[in-house]
Order: C-alpha cells, then structure tokens, then sequence
C-alpha cells in the first residue's frame, strides 16, 4: 500500500506514540523492524503516520516494549483501528488540513479548555462574526473562500454541541468589546456566548482590563483531554497555524500556565453578569 500522502494529526500522533514507545524501550528501528517481518523505511512510515498500523501490530509492539499500561495501549488500538468519516470529510481538499485536523481532534477530546485573547472563541462565534473575522485576518481571501471557512467553523459549533464535552474557555475583555463587524454583529454574538452559558454547555470565565495578576497567555492556547492523559493534546498559535504540543513536558507546563490565566479570571457567575453589562452598554 503506498504511502499517505498528508496524514492526518490524529495519525502522526499515533506513530509518534509508536516511535516513543520504541525509543523507551532503547530500540533501534532496524531490530524492530525484523520482528515485523518489515524494513526500517517501512518502520520510519508508521511511525510519521504515513503508513496504516493494525490492532494485531499494536498489541505486539506494545509487548516488545514492554509496555503494560493497558488503557493507554486499548487507546492506541482505536487510534489504528478508527474509520471514521466525519462531517469535516466535506470540507476536504476545500480547505487547509489544519481545519480537518482542529475538528478531528476535538471530536475525539473527553475535554477542551482555552484561553483566548484576540477573538470570541471559535465555537462560540456566530456566523456574522467568524466571517467578518476571516475577512479581516486573510484580507486576500475571496467571499467564495471565506464561505467554506465560515460553513466549516459552524459545524464545528453544530457538532460540539451534538456531542456535549466539559468546556471551559477564558476569555479576555479585549474581544468582547471589538467589533469585528457592527455594533449589531456585536450585540448577536454576546447574545449567543450568554445563551450557550444558559444552557450550560460552556463555562466561560472572563478577564477583564482591570483584573490584577495577568501578564498575558502568550497567545490563544488549546487544551483537549485524550482518552488517556497521555494522549492529552495542547494546541497554540503560530505565525504559521496551529502548533500541536504532545511531550510529557510541555504539556504539563500549558497546564500549569492554563491554571495560573485562570486564577487571574473572574468566576463563573461573575463572568457571565461582566458579559450582561457589557450586552447593555453595546
């Protein structure tokens, strides 16, 4: 079976599990490889995600390895296993493979935390906003490219709240106040951050200009529960996209700066009656 050509981040993920398991375990690609009756090319393939793993593959790498973490390999398994086709398959060869990868991943999430500085949080944004926000931030883009873009980000909300998860979002003062588009555009997406806190499929908690103790974020950053905590999964924002972060490490340090931004946030109830003030004065 030839390669693939763009895998998707869900399948890198797995061959990096694969590749760290090996390299836990102090082997070499090439001894690996005998063991499958494969070669090391075909190894270096399943393990950037280019090339498929069966069940029956997993389970014996996980016992060479000596890896006895049971739940962790049972979601290793239906990581390798999995043949879902979702409502982003639509959007395929439409739009960049960072929108198919966003939706994938949060498909999958048990859990999404954020923290948002810039813009109203994506699935929470109405269509009005999240159009006049691609308008603005990808000026070349044409009204035919932002409509797939716009399309995409409302079933990503569609099916987050098909599907309803633990979320969490902080949210600074600054885009709750931005009028991206109009002061009705504004008024509409205010409306609809409260509505979805009503309904209790958000827990919002707001930063505003004059809390104490809030030097910033960095930037926007993502937090979804894996079926494991290993297979946690951080995103941030770069110059150029979306950045995965999934080492141990790093993603111990985005939850240690998710809790101290969250410190400096007012309370659930405080949050939502900021929002309410800042609804009458639009």
């Amino acid at each position: 079976m030839a390669p693939r050509s763009q895998p998707t981040a869900r399948q890198v993920r797995l061959g990096t599990e694969l590749r760290r398991l090996r390299e836990a375990a102090g082997l070499k690609a090439r001894e690996v490889a005998g063991l499958l009756n494969s070669t090391s090319a075909q190894m270096s393939q399943m393990e950037a995600g280019l090339a498929g793993v069966s069940e029956k593959r997993v389970r014996r790498l996980a016992a060479h390895y000596g890896c006895v973490d049971e739940p962790y390999i049972d979601a290793l398994v239906a990581m390798a296993t999995d043949r879902t086709r979702g409502w982003w398959e639509e959007f395929r060869g439409v739009l960049p493979p960072v929108f198919m990868d966003t939706a994938e991943v949060e498909h999958h999430a048990t859990f999404v935390r954020e923290v948002v500085i810039n813009h109203v949080p994506g699935l929470l944004q109405t269509p009005e906003y999240a159009r006049a926000v691609f308008t603005y931030v990808r000026p070349e883009l044409s009204p035919s490219e932002v409509a797939p873009r716009v399309e995409h980000r409302m079933a990503r909300r569609a099916a987050f709240r098909e599907s309803p998860k633990p979320y969490e979002t902080i949210v600074h003062e600054f885009p709750l106040r931005v009028r991206v588009a109009d002061r009705q555009a504004l008024r509409s997406q205010l409306d609809v951050i409260l509505e979805e806190i009503e309904a209790g499929r958000v827990l919002v908690r707001v930063i505003p200009f004059d809390q104490d103790g809030f030097a910033g974020a960095g930037a926007s950053m993502t937090y979804l529960g894996g079926p494991v905590p290993k297979l946690d999964t951080g995103l941030r924002d770069s110059p150029t996209g979306n950045r995965y972060i999934d080492t141990g490490p790093q993603l111990l340090l985005l939850q240690t700066l998710y809790q101290r931004v969250r410190s400096a946030s007012l309370e659930p109830n405080a949050s939502r009656d900021f929002i309410h003030r800042l609804r009458k004065e639009m």
